[in-house]
């Protein structure tokens, strides 16, 4: 099979560049693909950036990109295709890129398994009581009668809601099948044979909140999912159960989950909160019956490599002339993160 290096521009913050660019990764990036791994662009409009836009076909993006426009695409005759070597293209896929017919790739499907592993781990932990456990071994310096006191303990036959069959959502389904669980799904597209195949129950999500130990927050961040667990769905968590968020913070009314926490009627483990950077005062930081993280469920260190590397499968299909694997298509884009 024919194989063309596409004229290709790297385009994303030059410190993301250098994350997912390892030695490794460069030497392929230029084996399927004409370009310059050192010329990083984080602007759009300087001259340098201007020049390389008039013959690129490709541009190879990550965190950082800028917005690429109509300005961007008048400056690119001549390109075709958007290769993602993250989650998310919204940030900078426009909808000029949709009207002129671009073809755009995202590494979201290789984002979305370190997310599920966390959330694997954090279903498991919780279940077991590990953080609470852990927190008051460690104050009381005893051992204690810990089924009387937390008497939810355990994994067995506990039942977990996701919200959301998103490929998050859909990846931890997977990695739960091994564990005597009962899972349940909400998601408003999703129907009861696609649930089935899934091999989970299709629920409401009110139903959801009131019977599972655990909810997990696969759900995109959209104007209709803005405090989609606010205080009156707070309320119907049955004393004792786990709120777990690894999408985004604006899912949850805060306030209404901090109320929750300091009276310890619920656990949760949070990856992500409204704001994402919190306020040094905020009482999450020394509420109860909570794990709370920086938002470190995604890829980082070596994960990343994941993600370049089905990006750079992505460029190389172009290459040979095959329909990418992980196109993005934008009639699903309004109901995806």
């Amino acid at each position: 099979m024919t194989h063309v290096r596409p004229r290709t521009l790297v385009a994303m913050h030059r410190h993301v560049a250098r994350w997912l660019l390892d030695e490794d990764a460069r030497a392929r990036l230029v084996s399927v693909a004409d370009t310059d791994p050192d010329f990083v662009v984080e602007d759009f409009t300087t001259l340098e950036a201007r020049a390389a836009l008039a013959e690129v076909e490709v541009l190879f993006t990550g965190w950082g990109c800028p917005p690429v426009d109509e300005q961007v695409l008048r400056d690119a005759p001549f390109l075709k295709a958007v290769v993602h070597a993250a989650g998310s293209v919204k940030h900078h896929v426009t909808d000029a890129c949709w009207r002129a017919g671009i073809a755009v790739s995202s590494a979201a499907a290789a984002n979305a398994l370190p997310v599920a592993e966390y959330t694997l781990a954090a279903i498991l932990m919780s279940n077991k009581r590990v953080p609470a456990i852990a927190t008051r071994y460690r104050e009381a310096r005893e051992q204690q009668d810990w089924q009387a006191q937390f008497p939810w303990l355990g994994n067995y036959r506990r039942r977990v809601g996701l919200v959301g069959a998103s490929k998050i959502g859909r990846r931890v389904v997977e990695l739960l099948r091994p564990f005597d669980l009962d899972v349940v799904v909400a998601d408003p597209y999703l129907t009861a044979a696609e649930a089935a195949s899934l091999g989970v129950t299709l629920v409401g999500l009110d139903d959801l909140v009131r019977t599972s130990h655990v909810v997990s927050l696969h759900a995109p961040e959209l104007p209709e999912t803005r405090h989609l667990m606010d205080a009156r769905r707070l309320a119907l968590m049955p004393t004792g159960a786990t709120l777990i968020n690894t999408s985004r913070g604006s899912l949850v009314d805060t306030a209404a989950l901090v109320r929750e926490l300091v009276s310890e009627r619920l656990h949760a483990v949070l990856d992500v909160t409204d704001p994402d950077v919190l306020p040094a005062d905020s009482p999450l930081f020394t509420a109860p019956n909570l794990v709370l993280t920086p938002h470190i469920a995604g890829s980082l260190g070596n994960e990343l490599s994941r993600m370049t590397h089905q990006a750079l499968d992505e460029l190389d299909r172009l290459g040979r002339g095959l329909p990418l694997s992980h196109r993005v298509l934008p009639e699903v884009l309004d109901r995806s993160a």
